[in-house]
């Protein structure tokens, strides 16, 4: 029973996981919100739109997810 316990692939060992979230990555989900890094506006963020994609009206400056 030993044996079997020792191969059974580690699961769950050595993974590393960011988990959900996350910033800016594709897939960090819907939720949060789109700042402008140079002066802070900050707007709801839009699901299926990227941050990125959007410029600060304050300062014309690219978002970022938060």
């Amino acid at each position: 029973m030993a044996g079997k316990l020792l191969f059974q692939g580690g699961r769950g060992l050595g993974r590393g996981g960011q988990g959900r979230g996350g910033g800016n990555r594709p897939g960090s989900g819907p939720g949060g919100y789109c700042v402008c890094p140079k002066c802070g506006y900050r707007t709801p963020h839009i699901a299926g739109q990227r941050c990125m994609d959007i410029t600060c009206p304050n300062c014309g400056t690219r978002l970022i997810k938060e």
